[in-house]
């Protein structure tokens, strides 16, 4: 775990956390259908990540201490420095907002309800939320992940970690801390294709270079309506139908699923059908005709519920689709 950069984060600073009920802690911070990235760390009931806010870097702790019907969260931030009351606060907010701890599921887990399919679905993961990274570590994420397998994505990571990330030292543990835009933006471009990202080193050039230039404000954005907000997301460079579609859960639009991507399309097309492949339109169809405004969260539910079971079960078939 060689890297240019390490920090050692001295300072700790404990505040709690009261997400709305019911909430369930390990289905929220752990997503095993993401790919492991290096700046994150989960165990059963405790989540360690690293976090940049106001361009300073951070390790955070997150440990679940309350019940799903009564939850309360213990947020430890592990920093160079002592912190404010009012960074403290900042950071808080932050993790709320990218964990969707004040989310009102009522109307959401009574349309579950109905829903034969979902049933078991909400009986295992009632409380779950969609969970989001910071808008440019999102871009860098969806980026790698354009036209390549899982194995190779996290090649790529690993590389650009290396290069240009921080190894933050905290709480036993050794996470890396994601760059600025302005390190990658600085950067050549025949440097970033050397780390083995092929033609991603254009797009990950000019992404940097609009977040360095001042081009986007991601809490101004949070504001905009949903079809607004796509229009400011296809402004972004390399931003097409797909990425917007995750970017949008990304701000927590769960309306907002209106595009699928082709292995997507496969693993949907046996959970709601049983079948190898249906047309992505008539997928599209049905996740509106079953849960309208609530599509992209209940798809989520489905979706996270089948990589779960993948940690106990053999299913050749996903398997083959992922290519870890």
């Amino acid at each position: 775990m060689d890297t240019k950069h390490q920090i050692s984060l001295g300072s700790s600073h404990k505040t709690e956390l009261r997400p709305t009920a019911p909430f369930h802690f390990d289905g929220t911070v752990h997503k095993p259908s993401h790919f492991p990235a290096g700046d994150s760390a989960w165990e059963p009931g405790t989540l360690w990540w690293t976090q940049r806010v106001a361009d300073e870097l951070f390790g955070l702790k997150l440990q679940n201490a309350g019940t799903a019907d009564a939850p309360l969260l213990h947020l430890t931030i592990f920093g160079e420095r002592p912190l404010t009351t009012e960074e403290i606060n900042a950071i808080s907010d932050v993790v709320a907002y990218n964990f969707d701890l004040y989310l009102d599921l009522a109307r959401f887990n009574a349309l579950l309800e109905r829903d034969e399919l979902m049933q078991p679905v909400l009986s295992h993961w009632r409380g779950m939320r969609l969970t989001a990274a910071p808008l440019y570590e999102s871009l860098v994420i969806y980026i790698v992940l354009q036209n390549a397998t899982v194995r190779r994505t996290v090649q790529m990571m690993h590389n650009l970690f290396l290069a240009y990330g921080t190894l933050l030292h905290f709480d036993g543990q050794a996470l890396y801390g994601f760059w600025s835009p302005q390190v990658l933006d600085a950067a050549p471009e025949e440097d970033l294709r050397a780390l083995k990202v092929g033609y991603r080193a254009k797009s990950l050039k000019r992404i940097s270079q609009q977040f360095a230039g001042g081009e986007i404000n991601a809490k101004a954005l949070r504001r905009l309506p949903n079809q607004a907000l796509k229009r400011e997301l296809l402004k972004l460079y390399g931003v097409g139908p797909a990425t917007v579609c995750y970017l949008m859960g990304d701000f927590h639009r769960y309306d907002a699923f209106e595009h699928i991507s082709r292995w997507e399309q496969k693993i949907y097309s046996r959970l709601l059908f049983e079948q190898e492949l249906v047309p992505a339109e008539r997928i599209l169809v049905e996740v509106e005709r079953r849960w309208g405004c609530w599509k992209m969260l209940a798809a989520h539910y489905l979706f996270e519920d089948l990589f779960w079971r993948r940690e106990h079960e053999t299913l050749p078939w996903l398997e083959e689709l992922i290519r870890l």
